[in-house]
């Protein structure tokens, strides 16, 4: 892996089908279509974040992939989750183009909650004050765009594919900033039933 020295962006995230993937990344190409400094993220790249752990130490991925395995259960009990409404992200002033998640057992709400107090009894991390919104971000915005999507409401965009699916499993990722943008790493999982 390579890293700044002994330390990784890391985070951990629910992924998503390949089918999944896919119908988003094709959604993402119609929704840009027209609009100038939309970046497209890359189908494999796509996933659900629900703990970012940001700069940490990799002494402590064996500790996380324990976290993971304790959430065994909580990640097989996730039910059906579904493909939601668009959305620019944040909504003022826009960096991200996504798709919300719709969790109608909030199973996934509560494998976040989860995940994010056993890691914080783990690790030297706290999350964040932010209420869990969970979407799949499907494309960014150049930096030189900042007026993109401004006034622009989400149900002016193509509407997003109609599908359901099931959580195969929960990664911890490294994520890697390069100039064609960001690569990420699986350092452990749970799940892939």
């Amino acid at each position: 892996m390579s890293t700044n020295g002994d330390r990784g962006r890391l985070f951990v995230a629910a992924s998503l089908p390949d089918g999944v993937r896919a119908e988003l990344a094709r959604w993402a190409r119609l929704a840009a279509v027209g609009r100038l400094g939309v970046r497209r993220l890359e189908p494999e790249t796509l996933h659900l974040t629900l703990c970012f752990l940001g700069d940490q130490p990799l002494s402590c991925v064996s500790e996380l992939a324990g976290v993971l395995g304790g959430a065994v259960e909580a990640v097989a009990g996730i039910g059906e989750l579904a493909l939601g409404a668009p959305a620019w992200l944040p909504p003022r002033r826009p960096r991200a183009l996504a798709v919300e998640i719709g969790d109608p057992e909030g199973a996934l709400r509560s494998l976040q909650g989860l995940l994010a107090a056993d890691i914080a009894a783990t690790i030297d991390w706290q999350p964040g004050t932010q209420r869990f919104r969970p979407h799949v971000t499907v494309a960014r915005m150049r930096p030189a765009s900042t007026r993109l999507g401004t006034g622009e409401r989400p149900g002016e965009l193509v509407p997003t594919p109609q599908l359901s699916f099931a959580c195969e499993k929960v990664v911890l990722l490294a994520s890697h900033l390069e100039r064609e943008g960001a690569r990420y790493e699986e350092l452990a999982s749970v799940g892939g039933w």
